[in-house]
């Protein structure tokens, strides 16, 4: 498989007066070129911190602690602040921000924000940074006349789809899209998950989608991957694991997904609230909270195994 990224044991944690919260805490995967991965789990996970350590864009008091981050071949974990910004971002990988309202400037129009990474990273005038942008914007079905407006006068899904233009305009190799759907309702979710899914196909880009809602995952990632208290619980491909849950977590999230022809009274749920990540449980971090906890999970951390070809998982069960 050609690799496009590869992250091994990662650590990143935010230092507190109260001490160091393991957010992202020892995680390993690879992603191979035009693959899609997954990645889920409760809020407060870790999913989004993974991201912004992979882009090296953890805020204070966040650091990269341990692990190595490799995209194509190259090694960025020791990179500077000014090689991320000239040779990665956005050039390699780039990220749809949780929150595309939150993302734009309200003081710059569309145009302006999408033409100046073309005139920043590739050198080009301004006349050909808009021409392409224009490109971009009917590449993701909308009017190019955008460009002159500003944020506020765009609906939650028009930002949105300006996000993810400005995220491929660079032709990165890897885009990230943390929550893409977050906030918009049901019927704008369907339209930019089915634009995300002919842009895959369309432009042969590495994905990674991160959301809470497995739901979301089941028609567009090739590979997924369970997050519980910074660590990965299960990884592979995504049927399997939706076919074959093997961690008790797992088996649970997809428990509390309503089914068309199912009664709602047999939805699950996991009791508890996740852990404190200053002070995560001894063991398996999720034993507290699991219906078939023995002792050994509250005294060993139980290490990744293969349950089939492509199919791995963390739990003492195995």
């Amino acid at each position: 498989m050609d690799e496009i990224l590869n992250v091994e044991n990662l650590k990143a944690y935010f230092f507190t007066t109260r001490g160091p919260v393991k957010a992202v805490d020892d995680v390993s995967f690879t992603i191979g070129r035009k693959q899609a991965l997954g990645l889920a789990g409760e809020s407060a996970c870790g999913k989004s911190t993974l991201a912004f350590a992979i882009l090296k864009m953890l805020q204070n008091p966040g650091r990269l602690v341990g692990g190595k981050i490799e995209i194509t071949g190259t090694d960025i974990t020791d990179f500077s602040e000014s090689q991320m910004r000239k040779e990665v971002r956005w050039k390699k990988i780039s990220m749809v921000f949780q929150g595309a309202m939150n993302a734009l400037n309200p003081v710059y129009t569309v145009g302006y924000q999408m033409a100046e990474p073309l005139m920043y990273h590739k050198g080009v005038k301004k006349e050909e940074a808009m021409e392409k942008s224009k490109d971009y914007l009917e590449l993701v079905g909308l009017s190019p006349e955008i460009l002159t407006r500003y944020p506020h006068e765009l609906s939650g899904g028009m930002k949105q789809r300006v996000v993810i233009a400005m995220a491929l305009l660079l032709s990165p190799d890897i885009v990230i899209c943390d929550e893409p759907t977050t906030a918009l309702d049901v019927v704008v979710q369907a339209q930019i998950m089915n634009l995300l899914k002919r842009l895959k196909k369309e432009l042969n880009i590495s994905t990674i989608f991160i959301t809470h809602d497995l739901s979301i995952l089941a028609e567009v990632v090739d590979r997924l991957a369970i997050m519980y208290a910074g660590k990965f619980v299960e990884i592979g491909d995504s049927i399997k694991v939706y076919r074959n849950p093997s961690h008790p977590y797992t088996q649970k999230l997809l428990g509390a997904i309503p089914k068309l022809h199912e009664d709602l009274d047999k939805l699950e749920y996991i009791p508890g609230t996740p852990p404190n990540l200053i002070h995560p449980p001894s063991g398996c971090r999720f034993h507290p909270r699991c219906p078939y906890a023995m002792d050994i999970c509250k005294k060993e951390e139980p290490k990744m195994k293969e349950v089939d070809t492509d199919h791995f998982a963390a739990c003492h069960l195995l």
